[in-house]
């Protein structure tokens, strides 16, 4: 089998490369970063380092590169029998134009093998607004024949990879924790579902999707947010605060509430989720930076991200939100003048105000009573 994954930076290398490698699958990253790409195509392998009570130095082989902007890209899609991302959001609608190129070339070469086309994304159905994008791009002709024999797989990733640790001079070298995880929803797949180790079918996505979304990502920038607050530069030195701690497990719980509630989740499952999680974020291997989790605060305010989905959860059930709202609070204190979405953010906290500059993000109400209360949690923090 052949792949196709565009994004050939820590995630795209550390996880999802590195599972379809190590099934035996033939591997091309597609990127825009010329010394990553010419390394892969030089070495034609790379190191992951996998972190934790046993740390191990694993070999990722049978792989290579083009540049994304090349038109061996197409060619490979043509070729392909999975397509894969980690590139982001902003950058996946970027790609799908070179992607339903791939798709056309492939039918007029009379390729009508299957290919299933996977986002792995922090997003919620991603694979599904990438269909979207490229469908833009295509015949009504084309889209007739992909409706057959191309798969847009959605997909949920969770797996912690830090930027490269300090002082690493090997452009390929990867560091990620020892968990992963890679859902997928088994009733979008063309073709027969291929056999890759460490990617798990479920006929229920959007619970696990959710369940990472209000655990993991919620947890994380929590977590990163009052840690900037305290001074904190990890995410290890902040979940190890005790009063960090308690507040985002409790944020946490709230959001697990949501869950239990909408997917008939065991509570004593869950909350052996939330402790596993809270035991990731303080692994002393990994140096996970506030900052980095911190970034693109307007992203994770929109209502399908992090803060806010599990906030309307919350307002659904008739559930507690406190802490929850203190998350969202602590958002509008993140300054960080190398992040452009940062610098938006209070911009515009600085010209309408908290509930206006919430409102508009999050699509609540400005009048809404969450949003006095999340401002109320914002003057408390200040």
């Amino acid at each position: 089998m052949k792949a196709l994954h565009f994004g050939a930076g820590n995630i795209g290398r550390g996880f999802i490369g590195k599972l379809l490698a190590d099934a035996g699958i033939s591997v091309t990253f597609a990127d825009v970063n010329e010394t990553v790409v010419n390394a892969l195509i030089e070495r034609g392998e790379y190191p992951v380092k996998v972190v934790g009570v046993d740390s191990v130095v694993d070999t990722v082989s049978n792989v290579t590169a083009v540049n994304s902007t090349s038109p061996e890209v197409v060619d490979c899609i043509a070729v392909s029998d999975i397509v894969t991302t980690a590139v982001g959001p902003t950058v996946l609608n970027i790609i799908s134009k070179t992607i339903a190129q791939g798709i056309e070339l492939r039918f007029s070469q009379g390729n009508t093998t299957p290919l299933n086309i996977i986002a792995c994304e922090n997003m919620v159905r991603g694979t599904s607004q990438l269909k979207t994008t490229v469908y833009g791009h295509l015949s009504d002709e084309v889209k007739a024949q992909a409706e057959q024999l191309v798969g847009f797989v959605d997909s949920a990733v969770d797996r912690i990879v830090p930027p490269a640790e300090e002082g690493e001079t090997d452009p390929l070298a990867v560091t990620v924790e020892t968990f992963s995880e890679w859902i997928v929803d088994r009733t979008q797949f063309k073709g027969n579902v291929p056999n890759i180790p460490g990617m798990e079918c479920t006929d229920n996505l959007m619970a696990f999707v959710e369940r990472k979304l209000f655990t993991l990502n919620t947890g994380h920038l929590i977590t990163a947010y009052l840690g900037v607050l305290a001074g904190h530069e990890t995410i290890k030195d902040s979940i190890e605060d005790d009063a960090i701690r308690t507040q985002v497990k409790a944020a946490m719980q709230e959001s697990g509430e949501v869950l239990i509630r909408r997917y008939g989740f065991d509570p004593q499952t869950h909350a052996a989720y939330i402790e596993k999680i809270l035991g990731r974020f303080a692994n002393p291997y990994l140096r996970d930076e506030v900052d980095r989790v911190g970034r693109q605060p307007i992203r994770k305010l929109s209502p399908q991200d992090r803060l806010i989905k599990p906030l309307n959860g919350t307002l659904e059930y008739n559930l507690p939100n406190e802490h929850l709202l203190k998350g969202i609070a602590a958002a509008f204190h993140y300054k960080n003048d190398d992040d452009p979405q940062a610098v938006e953010l209070q911009a515009m906290f600085a010209e309408k105000g908290f509930a206006e500059t919430l409102a508009h993000y999050s699509e609540l109400n400005v009048d809404a009573e969450v949003v006095k209360l999340a401002e109320q949690a914002y003057l408390a923090i200040k």
